[in-house]
């Protein structure tokens, strides 16, 4: 391994695109170390990964949410770093054999890949804990996996009326040890970023 790739600081405007994914046999080596981004089509989940690598084009943002269908992978400066976009659902207009396929190859993806260190979950701080939500939060209580809620669009809200809902969120997650980190975030008003970033690093460099 590379001295110089191991000591850099972690930065995350270095995030490239790596390689996309279809399936769990298409992923790179399941080696380092990689944190990966869930969440519902219209949560925010690409626009929060643009603001955290200050990349406007890194993971695609789009009208219609929902058009993101694979596993998309990210380098970082740091060697076998990675930060990993999954495919959002909710709004999807595709067929329901293809959002099967999709809940199958993620569901390998989540089960099976051995260097995950952690789990971004992406809501709308409007419409916080949805099905889907609650579905990710139970596995990784399950599966004993660091879990980061990011409470997205918080801009679109009075600050008192976001901390109200951030309090309804906590008080809804109490009784889940994997929730680390729940941080109020805005993509827009770059709020929670450093947050998100510190906590993102602490996962991405532990032994």
């Amino acid at each position: 391994m590379d001295p110089d790739l191991t000591q850099k600081n972690l930065s995350f405007n270095s995030a490239r695109f790596l390689v996309s994914a279809s399936r769990l046999d298409e992923c790179p080596p399941d080696q380092g170390a990689e944190v990966a981004f869930a969440g519902r089509s219209n949560a925010g989940k690409s626009s929060a990964l643009n603001a955290i690598t200050v990349n406007g084009k890194l993971a695609r943002t789009s009208k219609t949410p929902g058009r993101t269908r694979l596993i998309n992978f990210f380098s970082l400066n740091r060697e076998q770093c990675r930060l990993v976009d999954l495919p959002g659902y909710g709004y999807a207009k595709v067929s329901r054999d293809l959002k099967d396929d999709w809940q199958q190859h993620l569901g390998h993806y989540l089960n099976d890949r051995r260097c995950l260190r952690g789990l971004v979950l992406v809501m709308d701080i409007r419409h916080p804990l949805t099905d889907f939500d609650q579905m990710m939060v139970e596995w990784c209580e399950h599966n004993k996996l660091p879990l980061m809620i990011l409470a997205t669009k918080a801009d679109k809200l009075k600050f008192g009326q976001a901390k109200t809902a951030m309090l309804g969120i906590a008080r809804n997650l109490e009784a889940f040890t994997c929730v680390e980190h729940l941080i109020m975030f805005s993509a827009t008003a770059k709020r929670g970023l450093e947050e998100c970033r510190e906590a993102l690093t602490e996962w991405l460099e532990a032994d």
